[in-house]
């Protein structure tokens, strides 16, 4: 008797498992349904990405993607994105730049040193490092100025091309 009544809610539960698993499967295979490309979930291009953040930008008109244009020797360019300016500065080798507390910066060719008015130095949130005055400056490493006072000058030992992309204020001396 015990036997037949621990058979029989064996097979329920075996039975009741098998109904839910089922159950599930099925409605996961109808949530699933949608293919890529379809109506449901269309396939877009960059293109039509790039427009659409355009006319997001530009109030809901479409302006023409604007046109690179050179950069002048030691005149920096800067353009306005979000109330944040962004600057690329090529930095002559006699010129120090001086980065605002809370700007940050890239540096994208030639070699720089790092300086501060005080003992502390830069953060290096690439390497997660801090970068002491009078040490050499990575490349496309982003950096953090926390305080004002600090920024970059060029290697004196190396005559290459210097490039900086800067968010926030600045200035070149």
């Amino acid at each position: 008797m015990r036997r037949l009544r621990n058979s029989i809610l064996l097979i329920l539960a075996i039975t009741t498992a098998t109904f839910i698993g089922s159950t599930l499967s099925q409605q996961t295979q109808a949530d699933s349904a949608t293919q890529p490309g379809s109506v449901d979930d269309p396939v877009v291009t960059k293109s039509y990405v790039d427009e659409q953040i355009r006319k997001l930008l530009n109030g809901g008109s479409v302006a023409p993607t604007p046109t690179p244009t050179p950069l002048p020797s030691a005149t920096p360019t800067a353009t306005e994105a979000a109330g944040v300016t962004t600057a690329i500065i090529k930095l002559e080798p006699n010129q120090t730049l001086y980065v605002d507390a809370g700007a940050d910066s890239i540096v994208r060719t030639g070699k720089v040193i790092a300086f501060s008015s005080d003992t502390n130095g830069i953060t290096d949130a690439t390497s997660g490092k801090d970068i002491l005055p009078g040490s050499s400056v990575e490349n496309n490493h982003l950096l953090i100025f926390p305080r004002d006072g600090r920024g970059l000058k060029p290697d004196p030992k190396f005559k290459d091309e210097i490039y900086i992309m800067i968010r926030g204020g600045y200035e070149v001396k």
